[in-house]
């Protein structure tokens, strides 16, 4: 093999353009691509910035026919002259030119690769993150991976220039009850004593505050020991931010300015401000989502008074029980939505603990559906009206005796239907904000109150007299930021006061003794000047997956985890060395081999 000795890279495979055409030029990258025309070879060479052809001629022999021993992946190094090319390929920045090859150094060989290299790889997901090396390379990670670079680059320079610090918290911190499982690290110095990775520097910050550092960020890498979906990860980074002797509006108005910034610095896309702003029980009625996507219709609408004392029962007896009966029109749908479709969308809501789905649907002479047996005409009109229903329009209703049952149903059937039958516009990024979250949320299976967002959120000046009388009906000092039906972030105004504090964890169901313990250090500091402050946490990974296109925020990591929280391609997590149990005071109760499962 050759080596690049007295050999410099001149430009990036995905740099040449016209304005280059006559310069003797070296590039260093991989092979993607190799053609033999018989006594002509082309070859792509690609690195992280794109792909330059390179055309190896008949008249110098003994270079051409090192050029046809080169495979895809092979990495080389190539001098050679820019020249117009003359077959023009529009589909990439550099396909105007081509370089005329002078000299060639194959730097280093390629085994057959386990899948193509290529954006339609046919590869499976495992077996491309077993080898995420290679994965790495094609172009559609590599330019996610560069749009993730950008947005934080604005952040960082977007919050500098309006006074943050860029401060690091701590790694190995300390386990609290609340929130997701903590991922655990055992201390060698204090035998039976654990650190915790952190889930949110959210203490943290909040101390920064009361030492006088105003305005902080962090990029901040942060850890959940919890069940992963499409967009979650176990360990995920955040655009951490904190701010002193603000409100909500304050905290808003700073991040609708990065928000502005970032879409038109990465993607030249021009947010309109102010965002728009719902309530939570505004989101919640209108969308059944806390974090609804706006960009379509099919908003429900309540039909709980129409039914009460109705002739259908199963919807009577449940208004009449303080349940609720809403419904979603879809607007010109009564072709599609066949009735296999909505069997098929009635065991969807199943899926969302409700238990069925009745429709109606409009058509020009009569309404008819799985519940019309049991209404007049005149009460079929008066629901059509109710729901705003034309002919050609589908209605579809759930009950419930539980709203957040309704609600989280007929949330994800309208995004559902949307998707099936394409009524999400392309391009479109509608951001929002959703404000006044309930402060606390009853949880039946710990008989208790826990809190919505974390226990050191604010509750609403006018809601305080609350905490003591009716504590679900206590709105938080609260906001997220959502696009397109995606939490992007949230954030809240502290507590601040000790006594409050004190106040919020009683309602958790915290003795004073046991508050003292678990968060004794906050509480203490509240005792000596803390400012009001507040802030927000972005997931960086979910804004770079919207941004992006993605499907999924693995698409978005360099080296992500599979569901069951291990990475395939170092084989982690794994067993260590009894030394090392034994050093820690740790001995392995329940052992599984998961290399030996995976196979």
């Amino acid at each position: 093999m050759d080596t690049i000795k007295g050999l410099k890279r001149t430009y990036m495979c995905g740099e040449l353009r016209e304005a280059h055409v006559g310069e003797t030029v070296t590039l260093m990258g991989w092979v993607a691509k190799e053609r033999n025309m018989g006594g002509l070879v082309f070859v792509d060479i690609r690195d992280r910035s794109g792909i330059s052809q390179i055309v190896f001629e008949p008249d110098n022999a003994e270079l051409l026919e090192k050029a046809t021993g080169l495979h895809m992946e092979y990495v080389i190094a190539v001098t050679g002259t820019v020249r117009m090319r003359s077959n023009i390929n529009e589909n990439i920045p550099t396909g105007k030119v081509e370089v005329e090859a002078s000299e060639l150094r194959i730097l280093n060989t390629c085994d057959v690769t386990p899948f193509v290299i290529t954006d339609d790889v046919k590869a499976g997901e495992d077996l491309r993150l077993k080898y995420r090396y290679l994965d790495l390379r094609r172009p559609t990670l590599v330019n996610t991976l560069k749009l993730r670079h950008r947005v934080t680059q604005v952040a960082r320079r977007y919050f500098d220039e309006n006074g943050f610090l860029e401060i690091e918290t701590p790694i190995l911190t300390k386990s609290t009850p609340e929130g997701a499982r903590d991922y655990l690290v055992p201390s060698r110095v204090y035998p039976g004593n654990f650190f915790a990775l952190p889930q949110s520097p959210q203490q943290y910050k909040q101390l920064l505050m009361l030492g006088g550092m105003d305005r902080y960020i962090q990029i901040a890498k942060c850890f959940r020991d919890e069940d992963l979906r499409a967009d979650r990860q176990p360990e995920f980074t955040q655009i951490d931010l904190e701010m002193s002797f603000v409100d909500e509006d304050d905290v808003m108005n700073m991040n609708e300015g990065f928000l502005k910034r970032v879409f038109k610095e990465v993607l030249d896309y021009d947010v309109t401000l102010p965002l728009p702003r719902l309530t939570w029980q505004e989101a919640m009625d209108r969308f059944g989502s806390d974090k609804p996507d706006t960009r379509f219709g099919l908003e429900l609408c309540d039909m709980s008074e129409l039914f009460d004392g109705c002739g259908f029962s199963a919807f009577a007896d449940t208004v009449k029980n303080g349940g609720t009966v809403r419904a979603i029109n879809a607007k010109g749908l009564s072709d599609k939505l066949t009735r296999k479709t909505l069997d098929n969308l009635v065991e969807f809501v199943k899926t969302y603990k409700a238990k069925g789905m009745a429709w109606l649907i409009v058509d020009e002479n009569e309404i008819r559906g799985s519940i019309a047996k049991f209404f007049s005409p005149e009460e079929l009109k008066a629901i059509a009206d109710k729901a705003d229903a034309k002919a050609g329009d589908v209605i579809l209703f759930v009950a419930d005796l539980k709203a957040s049952v309704v609600y989280a149903s007929l949330g994800a059937l309208r995004c559902e239907i949307a998707k099936r039958f394409d009524l999400i516009p392309e391009g479109m990024f509608n951001l929002l904000w959703v404000t006044d979250f309930p402060l606390l949320e009853y949880d039946e299976e710990e008989n208790r109150y826990v809190a919505m967002h974390h226990p050191f959120t604010s509750p609403k000046d006018e809601d305080i007299a609350l905490l003591d009388t009716d504590p679900g009906k206590v709105r938080a000092k609260a906001y997220d930021i959502v696009l397109n039906g995606y939490e992007l972030g949230g954030g809240s105004i502290r507590i601040y006061d000790h006594a409050m504090q004190q106040k919020m964890f009683e309602c958790l169901g915290f003795t004073p003794d046991q508050a003292q313990e678990r968060f004794g250090y906050l509480l203490n500091a509240f005792r000596y000047g803390t400012p009001p402050h507040g802030g927000l946490a972005y997931g960086l990974d979910r804004i770079v997956m919207l941004m992006a296109g993605c499907d999924s925020i693995r698409d978005t990591i360099a080296f992500p985890k599979v569901k069951d929280s291990g990475e395939l391609m170092i084989a982690s997590p794994d067993v260590v060395d009894q030394k090392q149990l034994d050093e820690l005071g740790l001995a392995i109760v329940n052992k599984v081999d998961r290399h030996a499962t995976e196979e």
